[in-house]
């Protein structure tokens, strides 16, 4: 995910009111396979009522140590997030794995040594790139939340399609589409899925960075490997394995559809963010806030695409 300026503004005025001090960040993990627990993140947009905490997290125990699926938006999160993951396992972190660039998934890499933080090396030059942008607006956005986070790179870039935790050897994917660099695990001993924000499950989809046809490529790819359940970035486990890949595709299929079809009938962006959402996704979370952020995303391209200059050859 990635803060809209409505977004961060939003936020901003909320934050006139709100406790000089955030409380802190509740961690509840729950079992999902042998060894694999997943922490929930909110079903919302980010705000100062959640602290950002709005990505799904997943903990893996293996021979060597305890492994993180993502780390969350802060420091603080992290430090609860470690501390609750090694009470669990009973060994402490070894590998933090961050998905992709967007600060919900990976600013609390902070709370550890970034020598066992891991990421795609496009995702490592996109944070070094954007990072301090995104860390900025988090902190505008969530204020006491934030405090003590700063922007670290991971220190391990990926360059291996699996990494061994003294037996327990979990696959790694080098993907995109949702962002210019997606990572997605595999673990084969349970055939768990982790897909980050490739996949989002009763929770409509963000594009920010978004390449929809690569984002399609990308879920054709993680449906056709063997797998069992799979953890989204954002919404529900899908014990199932594929009804969370399925909507995400559903979802950017319409997306694209709808705001072609908008800007051939002339709408401009407000009246396109108001295009009837079909009923098999009202019920999905941030629908209609997901749909209007991403006419801010994409309404441009679509534009410079269908209606060209009429002096341009």
């Amino acid at each position: 995910m990635i803060l809209s300026r409505r977004s961060l503004l939003g936020g901003v005025a909320a934050l006139a009111s709100a406790p000089a001090r955030a409380a802190d960040y509740a961690i509840a993990p729950e079992a999902i396979g042998q060894g694999v627990w997943l922490v929930r993140g909110a079903d919302e947009p980010i705000e100062a009522g959640n602290g950002g905490a709005i990505a799904n997290i997943a903990i893996i125990t293996t021979p060597a140590g305890t492994v993180l699926w993502d780390c969350g938006p802060s420091v603080r999160y992290a430090r609860a997030l470690r501390q609750a993951a090694e009470q669990l396992t009973g060994k402490p972190v070894v590998r933090v794995y961050v998905s992709h660039l967007h600060p919900d998934h990976g600013l609390g890499l902070a709370a550890f040594d970034p020598a066992i933080v891991a990421a795609l090396p496009g995702t490592i030059d996109a944070l070094r790139a954007q990072g301090q942008g995104y860390a900025d607006g988090m902190y505008r956005l969530l204020g006491d939340w934030m405090r003590g986070t700063d922007l670290l790179l991971p220190g391990r870039a990926i360059m291996a399609s699996e990494e061994d935790f003294g037996g327990r050897t979990l696959r790694l994917l080098a993907l995109s589409g949702h962002s210019a660099a997606d990572l997605a695990l595999l673990d084969p001993q349970t055939g768990l899925l982790m897909g980050g924000d490739l996949v989002f499950h009763d929770r409509a989809p963000s594009t920010p960075t978004a390449d929809l046809s690569t984002w399609r490529a990308s879920l054709d790819r993680l449906k056709a490997m063997p797998h069992g359940g799979v953890v989204p970035g954002h919404g529900p486990f899908d014990p199932g394995g594929t009804a969370a890949i399925d909507q995400t595709r559903d979802w950017i299929d319409w997306l694209e559809a709808t705001l072609t079809q908008a800007v051939r009938d002339g709408l401009d962006m407000v009246e396109a963010g108001e295009r009837p959402i079909p009923d098999r996704f009202v019920k999905m979370a941030a629908a209609r806030y997901e749909l209007q952020r991403s006419v801010s995303h994409l309404y441009p391209g679509l534009e410079a695409a269908l209606l060209p200059r009429v002096d341009v050859p």
